[in-house]
């Protein structure tokens, strides 16, 4: 027992382990975090409604978007930003690594006559000779990867642009993460049996990386004949460091904003919104 205890409580070094594909393709997990996306009241994996509406307006004008406009939809969940420009009539492509995420998009699509391309598919590995105008990866996805991913996002990015293309995307910032605090948790069908529709035991652990900016919230997940764990990495920054990372990527930052709604940044806000083009 005390060695379980020990690999349980185990603090990784920043982004060893890597379980997206654990959270979002688990046939229960899943259809669990596509209810999340659903509430229209939340925000947890989508923004409420009235954001959502708030932002399209401000997309759409910021960006000068038409029916001549293609836009890429990074992490779209169940399509509530694709569809809205879709009913612009707005080129859109939306990429997403859920089945029942992108299920639901394409009925909801079908249903609404909406021409939307879905793609069910780890856009890390996302390839295509198609040129966007606007590339969006909204809900602070971007915070989720590795050094390592995002630098091999941000190449692709640079490919799947055209020439006056622009990337909008949100990250959480240092101001989010000094609320963050270490600690442990045991919790019996933790969030109302998420993890399994069986009687499980959930540890939590969240972990600070205080020379990296890095959280890591670790599920350690107990059932009567198996055990998983799901570890959720996120990655804060300052203006200056994401700068930095995008000009070492080929991206200059053209404005930082509060929110992807174009509210006025605030250094008190726990998250920003860039938009940024190729250098």
């Amino acid at each position: 027992m005390f060695k379980e205890l020990n690999k349980i409580n185990f603090k990784p070094k920043p982004f060893q382990c890597y379980t997206a594909k654990e959270l979002w393709t688990n046939k229960h997990t899943s259809k669990e975090m596509l209810k999340y996306h659903l509430n229209e009241n939340i925000d947890i994996s989508s923004r409420k409604i009235e954001f959502i509406n708030k932002s399209i307006y401000w997309i759409m004008k910021h960006f000068r978007l038409c029916e001549k406009s293609d836009i890429l939809d990074i992490g779209c969940g169940p399509g509530l930003y694709a569809c809205r420009f879709a009913e612009r009539k707005i080129s859109v492509t939306g990429i997403d690594f859920s089945n029942n995420s992108i299920e639901y998009a394409e009925k909801f699509a079908k249903k609404n006559k909406l021409n939307i391309n879905y793609i069910n598919q780890n856009y890390l590995n996302y390839t295509t000779n198609k040129k966007f105008d606007l590339i969006i990866m909204i809900m602070c996805d971007f915070c989720a990867l590795s050094p390592t991913q995002r630098k091999l996002l941000l190449a692709k990015f640079k490919l799947l642009l055209k020439p006056k293309g622009k990337i909008l995307l949100d990250v959480y910032t240092l101001n989010f993460y000094e609320t963050k605090n270490e600690n442990s948790n045991y919790i019996k069908n933790y969030l109302n049996n998420f993890w399994s529709p069986k009687t499980y035991y959930c540890f939590i652990n969240t972990f600070k990386y205080d020379f990296e900016k890095v959280t890591l919230d670790k599920y350690t997940i107990i059932e009567k004949t198996k055990k998983r764990i799901v570890y959720n990495w996120l990655q804060y920054y300052s203006k200056e460091s994401l700068k930095k990372e995008f000009l070492n990527n080929g991206f200059k930052i053209l404005k930082y904003y509060a929110n992807v709604a174009g509210e006025k940044f605030d250094q008190q806000s726990n998250e920003m919104a860039i938009v940024a083009s190729i250098l």
